[in-house]
């Protein structure tokens, strides 16, 4: 116990130096809330992925690509900026001498169609004129060497040209169906497209709103940690200052244990010298009267044996230790009266479940105040709650999506006229390349029969019929050539006036960029068709640009610089809804006033036992005495020598006194000696104890008590302050949720919201579905046709001169061979008249 007190009270000291050191390095340790909760916040961005259309790779590129190239070289002039300027925003300016000189290659072409439809009806109709007067495509008249090498030369070229015609017929067949089959879904994709436009803007309000809402998932989580702030800080105190707190209780459980056992000691010593005292009273005067019989017997004459030796002994039997000598401590226990009153175990016990329940008495301190928090907290600050009202884009979203439907509106009635006009050229499309076919079938067979006819010409029995037939067939086709090459030369430049200007005007340019140049140049585009204007934005964009940050996936907010527009960091700004947090944090309160660590009535055994003065009992005294013997003379060694006296004694009567005085010795020594040794050796235990323990017992006392009074008082500033790195560790936790939301908000606003890649989307898609699905099949159809129409030409050239040589020869040899004839001339047979 004495080891025990001396370690506790510098161990005391460094606890409670510890504890001041971490209160005062606690503000920035808040380790003990633990990790923060990541917030996982639902994405309020709709998926508005515009699927990509791209025309599937066929055989068919080869030839788009000679029509792309073609077109090229029709239309070398650049794209008209000024006149395309004037026809949208006024067309009466336009002057026509511009568009001629724009259209400069086409009207070189439609000088050549216009040749074509002047010429080839004429000359088909001359042929014709002649044709009723015998006058062409006729027969040849005389045989010559050279004939069947004209004959078949004629017949290679028009067979040649024949092949050509039906490669071109055939490809026009197909561009012509490919062009119908694509017609119809690429029209009824154009309203699909404005439709994903449309919903690029209308649908942000609602993204905003959900962005919005998703502030509850903070509040909600600040809220629940709410439920146990007065456990943390219950906690956080309990944990800070249970290092002074458990060393102090300890330290007073063992000092009352110890004033417990000193007092017990003091109260044994008294008695015990009480008891001493009193022995001392009763054995003198037997002591007294035993020496005084001994010197009378042992001075007799007839004393046989050692009597000197014994009478010297017996002169010494007297007391030897004087405990009427030892100081009182009446006094001090006059001072002690009644102590302990108070029971050091229960009462440390009872202050260490007290500061246990501490977290459990903060959370019950706290409960109001935790619930004007809630109520603080639930509230959703006004920047937050007004994201959506203040963004720009919505105010144009009507006008965004009203000028759409009137695009669409609009688009479909011309549309509609599209597909039905569609429907006609398809017809006619069907109809001409049939005649080119059938051209082509007579063409094949007039061929087939004037060959055939050929070959059985030469055998006279043979009628010449199937030459004739074959080239009554080349006629045909030569007939057919001339009464459908108008129409075939009107679909075949109105076709490619129309597809031709689409792709070099808008299919071209919207490739190289000039497009997108001519839409960012201001003043180009009319008000209607401002991009800018229709979104209510402070400045005029790139549509360039935004095209090309749209298709890398950028939101609206960096495509059309909405924070020049938009402070979107002031309605993030929360900093007055956390400051109210912070206020209302600041004011939560623990009271420590019910950790005593120590009674009242322990105190004043402590303060007694301070005042006592039991540190100034002279012990040594008491030790003087306790070291000297009860009796000078060893009361049992005399007694045994007087009996054997006795036994030496010739007087019987001396022998028998001195008998009996030594057995009255050996009863008074068990009687009354033996018992007064037992009080000595207790006595020398309890003065040993309090010799020990009483030097240190009051610097111990006076140091619990000034520890404990410097604790309690002390302990509200603690606890203020370990409250206060608490509410800030609290309030930095809570501001983190916050602030997870805010970043979610501005990335999720700034980057993901309202991604414009339908914008580009739709661009790609128009681009695909007018170029690509609609133009290339429409120019590649006009340019086979116009293949097929031109090689007409020299069809009915080469059909006309081929035609005569599958007619019958009037006259098969020339002079030269009749006179060979007439030399070997063989006369007819005659009948005979009987």
């Amino acid at each position: 116990m004495k080891h025990a007190l001396a370690l506790l009270a510098p161990l005391l000291g460094l606890g409670l130096g510890l504890a001041l050191s971490r209160l005062a390095a606690g503000a920035t340790d808040c380790k003990f809330l633990g990790p923060a909760e990541h917030l996982t916040f639902t994405p309020a961005a709709r998926a508005r992925w515009l699927a990509p259309r791209v025309r599937a790779p066929g055989l068919l590129d080869s030839l788009y690509g000679t029509v792309r190239r073609f077109l090229s070289v029709v239309q070398l002039n650049p794209f008209p900026s000024e006149l395309v300027k004037a026809l949208l925003n006024e067309l009466a300016s336009v002057k026509v001498n511009e568009v001629v000189r724009y259209e400069a290659g086409y009207v070189v072409c439609a000088v050549i169609a216009g040749l074509y439809l002047l010429l080839v009806p004429t000359a088909g109709l001359c042929f014709c004129c002649c044709r009723c007067h015998r006058r062409c495509g006729g027969r040849v008249k005389t045989e010559h060497k050279a004939l069947a090498c004209e004959r078949a030369a004629l017949m290679v070229f028009l067979l040649l040209t024949t092949l050509l015609l039906l490669i071109g017929v055939v490809c026009a067949f197909v561009t012509n169906q490919r062009t119908h089959e694509q017609m119809g879904p690429s029209i009824e994709a154009m309203p699909e497209t404005l439709l994903s436009l449309r919903g690029l803007v209308s649908d942000v309000p609602q993204e905003l709103q959900a962005v919005a809402q998703q502030f509850c998932l903070p509040q909600e989580q600040v809220s629940e940690e709410l439920d146990g702030v007065g456990v943390s800080i219950g906690s956080a105190i309990h944990t800070q200052l249970r290092s002074s707190v458990y060393p102090l209780l300890a330290a007073v459980g063992s000092l009352g244990q110890v004033l417990q056992v000193s007092v017990h000691n003091l109260q044994t010593l008294n008695a015990t010298v009480v008891e001493l005292q009193a022995g001392q009273q009763d054995l003198e005067p037997a002591i007294r009267e035993h020496r005084d019989r001994l010197l009378e017997l042992l001075q007799e004459a007839g004393c046989q044996g050692d009597c000197a030796g014994a009478l010297s002994r017996a002169r010494t039997l007297e007391l030897g230790a004087d405990f009427s000598q030892v100081p009182s401590v009446d006094h001090i226990l006059h001072q002690l009266k009644g102590v302990p009153k108070a029971n050091f175990s229960s009462m440390v016990q009872e202050e260490n479940s007290t500061f246990n329940a501490l977290p459990a008495l903060a959370a019950m301190q706290t409960s109001s105040l935790v619930q004007e928090l809630k109520k603080a907290v639930a509230q959703q600050p006004e920047g937050v709650r007004t994201l959506a009202e203040g963004f720009p884009v919505l105010e144009a979203a009507s006008r965004w999506a009203q000028a759409l439907q009137e695009v669409e509106e609009s688009l479909r009635p011309y549309l509609q006229e599209v597909q039905r006009y569609e429907t006609y050229r398809w017809i006619m499309g069907c109809v001409l390349c049939s005649v080119v076919l059938f051209v082509v079938l007579c063409n094949l067979l007039g061929l087939n029969l004037g060959v055939w006819g050929l070959s059985a010409r030469e055998d006279p029995s043979h009628p010449e019929a199937k030459g004739e037939a074959g080239a009554r067939f080349l006629m045909a086709g030569v007939g057919l050539s001339f009464l459908f090459a108008a129409p075939l030369i009107l679909l075949v430049f109105a076709t490619f006036l129309v597809g031709g200007n689409v792709q070099t005007l808008v299919c071209r340019s919207w490739e190289n960029g000039e497009l997108f140049e001519f839409a960012d140049t201001p003043g180009n585009l009319p008000p209607s068709m401002n991009l800018s204007q229709l979104l209510g934005l402070r400045k005029n964009i790139s549509i360039h640009q935004a095209y090309q940050q749209c298709k890398e996936g950028a939101a609206l907010w960096t495509v059309l610089q909405l924070n020049d527009s938009y402070d979107l960091e002031e309605h993030l700004d929360i900093s007055q809804y956390t400051n109210k947090l912070r206020q209302e944090l600041q004011s939560l309160k623990v009271d420590t006033q019910s950790l005593d660590l120590l009674s009242s009535a322990a105190r004043r055994d402590l303060e007694a036992l301070q005042s006592s003065g039991l540190q100034h009992i002279h012990y040594p005294d008491f030790l003087v005495q306790i070291q000297r013997p009860v009796v000078k003379t060893s009361m049992e060694q005399l007694a045994q020598e007087l009996q054997g006296l006795a036994q030496a004694q010739d007087n019987s009567v001396l022998g028998q006194r001195l008998q009996d005085e030594a057995h009255g010795l050996r009863n008074l020594h068990r009687e009354k000696v033996v018992p007064q040794q037992s009080l000595v050796a207790k006595l020398n235990l309890s003065v040993r104890a309090l010799e020990s323990s009483a030097p240190n017992l009051q610097l111990e006392t006076s140091d619990v008590l000034a520890n404990v009074t410097y604790l309690k008082g002390e302990l509200p500033a603690w606890a203020a302050r370990i409250l206060r790195n608490v509410s800030e560790c609290f309030l930095a936790r809570e501001m983190g949720y916050f602030s997870q939301y805010v970043a979610w908000v501005r990335e999720e606003v700034t980057q993901r919201i309202a991604t414009c890649q339908p914008l580009s989307g739709a661009l790609d898609n128009s681009r695909v579905i007018l170029c690509d699905m609609m133009a290339d099949p429409w120019n590649a159809f006009w340019f086979c046709l116009a293949w097929c129409t031109f090689f007409l030409i020299p069809s009915i050239i080469f059909a006309v001169k081929t035609s005569k040589y599958f007619r019958p020869i009037r006259k098969r040899l020339s002079s030269t061979s009749s006179e060979e004839t007439q030399l070997f001339h063989i006369p007819r047979v005659t009948s005979l008249k009987l």
